[in-house]
């Protein structure tokens, strides 16, 4: 049984995964098995202070007889039990195969507690072959929400004279679930870039690490126009975040 671990827009970092269903947590008949379980379409998935967040699992299954009906829940220990909002759509790729796609939406009123972050969400499964044959599993995938994070920038002064010295402030923040704000990060390594003009790649200049309130300052000396931003590459609970490129004319 093969089931897809993903690694999406983390830079890098393992950010969302369907993982292989321990025994303890599946029971079947016959050959019915999983064969896939994708969350999101494999991108990070993180939740802010209050606006919902709509997110779709796809899950397939395979059985020589074909897949006659599939259900899917999406659970969070002590807060979420919930099939699809929207039902499931349903589509066999063979005549041994079929997958089964549904949306679910959350917000901090499912999730009001920052501790959320740290716990394990689950899709759980269960499917009928054809021929009578089915698998259930309340562990199917596991994946996570992550609090959403952002990110400020603000260079200065502009124009700044050629090997002048530049400030780049900022504030990396992330969501508080339980106040439904956002509140400063402190103590977290933080990627300053920068990209020339006329060109578009952003590269590292320098790491610092966010002061009290998330608050983030350097001091740079530029010696060409170009783009200033601040990149987050997330945590265990945090998602990644990218500021907007401030631009400075270098004269």
């Amino acid at each position: 049984m093969r089931i897809r671990s993903i690694a999406a827009v983390f830079t890098g970092a393992l950010t969302l995964s369907a993982l292989l269903t321990p025994a303890s947590h599946a029971a079947g008949y016959g050959d019915t098995t999983i064969t896939d379980v994708v969350v999101n379409g494999g991108a990070e998935l993180a939740l802010g202070p209050k606006a919902p967040k709509t997110f779709k699992v796809s899950v397939t299954a395979r059985d020589d007889s074909g897949i006659k009906e599939m259900k899917l829940r999406v659970t969070l220990s002590g807060y979420v039990y919930r099939s699809s909002d929207r039902g499931l759509s349903c589509a066999a790729k063979t005549a041994t195969t079929s997958t089964c796609t549904g949306s679910w939406t959350v917000d901090t009123s499912n999730v009001s507690s920052n501790d959320a972050a740290d716990d394990h969400w689950y899709v759980e499964t269960n499917v009928t072959a054809k021929d009578g044959d089915w698998f259930d599993s309340d562990r199917a995938g596991t994946f996570t929400v992550r609090r959403l994070a952002r990110l400020t920038a603000d260079a200065g002064p502009e124009p700044v004279g050629r090997n002048a010295p530049l400030t780049v402030t900022g504030k990396l923040s992330r969501a508080d679930w339980k106040a439904r704000t956002y509140a400063g990060y402190s103590g977290r390594s933080v990627n300053l870039q920068f990209r020339e003009a006329g060109t578009s790649t952003y590269k590292t200049v320098k790491k610092v690490t966010s002061g009290s309130g998330g608050a983030l300052r350097t001091t740079v000396h530029p010696t060409v126009d170009g783009y200033w931003r601040w990149t987050f590459t997330g945590t265990s609970t945090t998602s990644t975040a990218k500021a907007g490129g401030d631009y400075v004319d270098v004269s």
